[in-house]
């Protein structure tokens, strides 16, 4: 068995935990990011709004890739 084959096996626990408490806490994770985002656009006074959207967007949607892992499908598309 070869290092990666030998990493993968150690972290195949972490990632299951990792999709469960996303799959458990996405609403709360999700909200969290649009706080988040909208600190950071108010401090940036709006000069930053489109890539503060851009970077929202794509965490919410890795965030769906992560918790519907065992999903047995595809994950919903994003209505951001």
């Amino acid at each position: 068995m070869g290092f990666l084959d030998t990493l993968k096996a150690k972290l195949a626990p972490a990632k299951d935990k990792v999709s469960d408490l996303a799959q458990q806490h996405g609403d709360k994770i999700d909200h969290g990011l649009d706080k988040a985002a909208k600190l950071v656009d108010e401090k940036t006074k709006g000069k930053y709004s489109d890539k503060i959207q851009s970077g929202t967007g794509k965490a919410k949607e890795a965030l769906d890739r992560i918790s519907h892992k065992d999903g047995g499908g595809t994950p919903p598309a994003s209505t951001s």
